[in-house]
């Protein structure tokens, strides 16, 4: 099973990225699926989730500018970015996991993860 992600970019402050997951060699429907973002200066930070009801979760501080959108059949994950800040400059992975909601982008812990893609916000 493989997760691989796509879309990541250097772009500047009020800029727009879409970024991509697709899941291989499973067919995740029965998980929840979501983005998660880490820099070397900041610990892993839980960005958002949709669960297998399509019920979304999102932290704080991109609620409002971000849309996370999942598709059971293509077995795909987006993360729509926009109006993009210099604090949200990371690697953006997405994982799997049998829980959800705020506890999991508060905690983590993952089923299966991707190796991530550089988003990069620039002033």
């Amino acid at each position: 099973a493989q997760l691989v992600e796509s879309g990541g970019d250097q772009v500047r402050v009020g800029g727009s990225l879409r970024l991509s997951c697709v899941g291989s060699g499973y067919n995740w429907r029965d998980y929840c699926m979501g983005w998660f973002r880490q820099t070397p200066e900041k610990e892993r930070e839980g960005v958002a989730n949709v669960d297998t009801d399509g019920k979304t979760t999102y932290a704080d501080s991109v609620k409002g500018r971000f849309t996370i959108t999942r598709d059971h059949v293509k077995n795909t994950l987006d993360l729509q970015m926009t109006d993009l800040k210099p604090e949200d400059t990371g690697l953006y992975f997405c994982a799997v996991a049998r829980e959800c909601g705020v506890a999991w982008l508060k905690y983590g812990g993952f089923s299966w993860r991707g190796q991530g893609t550089q988003v990069t916000v620039s002033s």
